[in-house]
């Protein structure tokens, strides 16, 4: 292993990589590694095999306001599935939008009294976060807010411990993209305020020590505590926390369920853009590294136990020790028991997961000779304990399966976008996309799609995403396949909808498929069941040998019933 271009702290992964007894090269190596341990992100052409610990695209896909935009796409398909994230608002673009749906809300409901916390898109550990109890707070430069941000409804009826508000730090791993697999560590921190925590009133909406969990911020509190015991000070264990609800008679397994469900759903709501970077940074067929990384999710707990996420940190701090002020301006880095027992655990057993050496190691032991009963068992990866993560997709894929529509749309996006290396659709690739699933009639002409693509592509733009690249972004694709699905089956509910226009779409590209692999091998003996090769002639007739026109003849049964019941466009 390498971690050349770590530029964190690295104490933690020294001690994984010691206690597994691996080689690592702080300064790199000429030839290639089996593993990079990047600090921050992936931006590195030069690697051309092995692991890397970061996946192309997954600073920007966690910043606030993008992290905010895929959970809400969600929401809009499965309302009920994403209720476990607070209603939140875009700013500056959604600030009047914000402020009438403030409105209407109060005036249909006078009691409710709100507390809103804005969130810059670009901060961390707690920069600039600030709450609000009315729209007209916010702080503003001019007409629009300073920088882009997030304003949430805030949580005012948190769980207490101690009196005391906190949050929880969970460490997931996604181990593969494609095919999914999420693992989650079975321990993780707990964050604490530092003063008695309050509901927000216009008298206590600053005292940051009360309200915001952060560590960065609590620290320079006179009443933060550092303890090495796991149950107590201001930074403890997750495992105390649930053993203390437990001894309070509080269902700690649907806890654990509930968080699992809550982050399995928000990986399904990131994985769709994480695989436009992915195919972009290493495109298919081309040699490059795979990809694995460590995710902290921050969790806050509700008085009536219900898990509510905060956000997802792509780099989440592994350090293991703090600052102490040994007198006046002088500080000593002093070792924290709880970082240790938490961090070095998730590290070590993340490398442990993604050994490309693990079934050689395996082997090796099983050939091992006997020992005798005298001698010891020997020192390292043999002696380590179980994994402390936890594999919770694949394992429970049926429950959450059908949550992966975006994950379809996306790749029907990538299908059409032409160039490898590219994460926008131009004009022509639209078209292209409408034409080969015959989404054009008489009632939607060419003339409509080109309208529909510069009216989605102009305001996406306009919001500031990505302008390196000109042309459509997967969330802007994704709205023009809402909005064609809605004028598709306009009696069905939204999900239900996407659902019929993407089987729609792959039934005729996979017609489209066969029929140029027929055209292309010129098989003599199938041509009596295709017609001649056109672009856009009609269907194939289906053949009962090939497996691929069996199933496109069951898709288009289906699609065809689901024509016949609904209105087409």
């Amino acid at each position: 292993m390498t971690h050349s271009k770590a530029k964190t702290s690295l104490e933690a992964l020294k001690i994984s990589l010691r206690q597994l007894r691996w080689r690592e090269f702080p300064l790199g190596r000429r030839l290639p590694c089996d593993i990079y341990w990047h600090g921050v992100s992936f931006r590195d052409s030069d690697i051309f095999s092995g692991q890397v610990n970061k996946f192309p695209g997954m600073t920007e896909m966690v910043r606030k306001i993008t992290l905010s935009r895929a959970v809400r796409t969600m929401q809009d398909l499965f309302p009920l599935e994403y209720n476990f994230y607070p209603r939140s608002w875009i700013l500056p673009e959604e600030f009047p939008l914000f402020v009438d749906e403030v409105r209407m809300l109060k005036d249909s409901d006078p009691s409710w009294k709100p507390t809103f916390i804005v969130k810059p898109d670009g901060g961390c550990q707690g920069d600039g976060i600030y709450l609000v109890k009315d729209p007209s707070d916010i702080r503003l430069s001019g007409s629009i807010p300073a920088r882009p941000a997030v304003v949430q409804e805030y949580i005012c009826k948190p769980l207490l411990v101690d009196k005391l508000k906190f949050d929880i730090r969970l460490y997931v791993l996604l181990k593969s993209l494609e095919p999914l697999e999420i693992y989650i560590a079975k321990d993780g921190l707990s964050r604490f305020c530092t003063e008695p925590y309050q509901e927000p009133t216009l008298k206590n909406l600053h005292q940051v020590f009360m309200h915001l969990t952060n560590y960065s911020l609590n620290i320079h509190s006179g009443n933060f505590i550092h303890s090495d015991d796991a149950n107590t000070g201001s930074k403890r264990t997750f495992s105390s926390i649930l053993c203390r609800l437990s001894s309070r008679g509080a269902d700690v397994k649907k806890l654990w369920s509930d968080i699992i469900s809550l982050v399995i759903k928000t990986i399904i709501a990131l994985t769709p853009e994480l695989k436009v970077y992915y195919q972009s940074d290493i495109p298919a067929g081309k040699p490059g590294p795979t990809c694995f990384q460590i995710l902290g999710f921050d969790i806050l707990l509700m008085k009536n136990l219900k898990p509510m996420l905060l956000e997802v940190n792509a780099n989440p701090s592994m350090r293991i020790e703090h600052e102490q002020e040994l007198s006046p301006g002088v500080f000593e880095n002093v070792p924290s028991a709880v970082d240790e027992e938490v961090k070095v655990a998730v590290i070590r057993d993340t490398l442990r997961l993604v050994d490309p050496h693990k079934k050689k190691r395996r082997d090796v032991q099983c050939q091992a000779p006997e020992r005798g009963p005298e001698e010891p068992l020997p020192a390292g990866p043999a002696a380590l304990p179980s994994l402390c993560l936890k594999q919770v997709f694949p394992k429970y894929a049926k429950q959450f399966s059908y949550l992966r529509l975006l994950d379809r749309v996306a790749a029907l996006f990538i299908r059409f976008l032409g160039v490898k290396g590219t994460t926008k659709l131009g004009p022509t690739g639209f078209r292209t996309f409408i034409r080969n699933c015959k989404l054009s009639n008489s009632n939607f002409s060419m003339a409509s799609v080109d309208i529909l693509y510069i009216d989605i592509t102009r305001r996406w733009n306009s919001m500031g995403i990505d302008h390196k690249e000109s042309g459509m972004c997967l969330q802007a694709f994704v709205e023009a396949f809402f909005c064609l699905a809605q004028k598709k089956y306009k009696s069905l509910p939204l999900h239900e909808q996407v659902a019929s226009l993407i089987d729609f779409c792959e039934y005729h590209l996979a017609a489209l498929d066969e029929k140029r692999l027929v055209c292309g091998r010129g098989v003599v003996e199938r041509r009596s069941a295709v017609v001649p090769c056109q672009t856009d002639g009609p269907h194939l007739a289906p053949a009962a040998h090939s497996p691929l026109l069996n199933h496109m003849a069951t898709a288009g049964k289906f699609a065809d019933d689901r024509n016949q019941r609904y209105e087409r466009c």
